[in-house]
């Protein structure tokens, strides 16, 4: 982390030097991004931590752990599907549900329909796209959502 942190200010000072009018710009526009950011992470935050405090870690495993079987994959798609979490938030919990016992396949699963798959905005890309366009979308990402599972549950008990 260090040697990042070093790095970017070094390529801080460098535009600096180099534009400092365009430099201070692009720290004013990149501050104004994150502070309009900052409350949508927060709140999916809270939400996230307040839900996985109330579900009992042995339900979940129940639902998503190494024992669940296609059940697991069938909840982690679904609610991967139809959840609007942006994927610098959704990492850091599937690490903490790694962590509780969920098992990798459906992690896989849900990350993946969770990038994928839009129940949510399936009317925008209707919209932009036409019912046939985004209703193929949506059920090729499901179905390669689902292979992929499948396969790193293959491989992991490989390894």
């Amino acid at each position: 982390m260090i040697i990042l942190i070093t790095f970017c200010l070094l390529c801080l000072i460098a535009s600096f030097v180099s534009d400092r009018k365009k430099t201070l710009s692009g720290i004013k526009k990149g501050m104004t991004m994150f502070l309009k950011l900052l409350p949508t992470i927060l709140s999916v935050i809270i939400i996230i931590s307040v839900i996985l405090y109330l579900i009992p870690n042995e339900v979940m495993l129940e639902y998503f752990g190494e024992s669940s079987g296609i059940t697991g994959y069938v909840f982690a798609a679904l609610i991967g599907s139809i959840a609007l979490v942006p994927g610098f938030i959704a990492y850091p919990v599937c690490g903490y549900l790694v962590k509780s016992g969920v098992g990798y396949p459906v992690i896989a699963v849900f990350i993946t329909t969770l990038m994928m798959v839009g129940i949510i905005t399936f009317p925008i890309e209707r919209k932009f796209f036409g019912f046939n366009v985004a209703l193929l979308r949506n059920i090729l990402s499901l179905a390669g959502a689902l292979i992929i599972g499948i396969l790193i549950g293959l491989f992991w008990n490989i390894i």
